[in-house]
């Protein structure tokens, strides 16, 4: 497993076509998640400019050159970058009536049938309990993520992340076995996700 600190596009430069089997990213959608307060209960987890603004055209020729298929969180925001496919994927949340959103939407570039994800609020909530905690305003759980990589890699691919954030999909590749390459462009974020995954690891062999 391979995390690095650095921007995004510098990574995928060192890497040749197709290295990649799989990306699965979250990029920023660009509609300020960043900037959130504290309200309502409601924590924050710092106002930063990361979800300014969504990647730009050269980020996605880069992701499709260095990977082989992708899964895309938030591609409903990316549409003029993602060419249309079958296959997108649903988290939802199960939270009706509620002022958020009933879950997220990921852009895949395989041809099969669209699936959902379900996980409640609440479970999603005790999943970021179980493996260290919340340490970023959009964090995906852990099971997620392994739903992902259970369904959608196969065993011995390499796995490319270019927005580590939290690092679930770490604790999901270490869980599972698989080889991860991952980059965070936020030092705070990396630090805490490295002690997040460090922290997970160590509990794992203890039992």
């Amino acid at each position: 497993m391979v995390i690095t600190n650095e921007c995004n596009m510098k990574l995928m430069a060192r890497y040749e076509d197709n290295y990649f089997d799989l990306a699965i990213v979250d990029p920023p959608y660009g509609i300020g998640a960043n900037k959130e307060k504290e309200h309502n209960g409601w924590k924050s987890y710092g106002v930063k400019e990361w979800d300014n603004e969504i990647p730009n055209k050269e980020y996605f020729t880069e992701l499709f050159r260095v990977s082989k298929n992708q899964i895309v969180w938030g591609g409903n925001y990316m549409t003029e970058f993602l060419p249309p496919k079958m296959c997108w994927l649903m988290w939802d949340k199960g939270q009706r009536d509620f002022s958020l959103a009933d879950g997220e939407l990921a852009w895949t570039s395989f041809d099969k049938a669209l699936r959902i994800f379900n996980m409640p609020r609440a479970t999603a909530m005790k999943d970021a309990k179980d493996n260290g905690g919340k340490i970023h305003a959009t964090q995906k759980p852990v099971k997620l993520y392994e739903w992902l990589l259970m369904n959608y890699a196969k065993e011995g691919d390499k796995i490319l992340d270019t927005h580590l954030g939290s690092g679930s999909i770490a604790l999901a590749c270490h869980n599972l076995g698989f080889d991860l390459t991952a980059c965070e462009l936020d030092k705070e974020y990396y630090e805490a996700s490295l002690k997040r995954l460090k922290e997970h690891t160590q509990q794992i062999r203890m039992f």
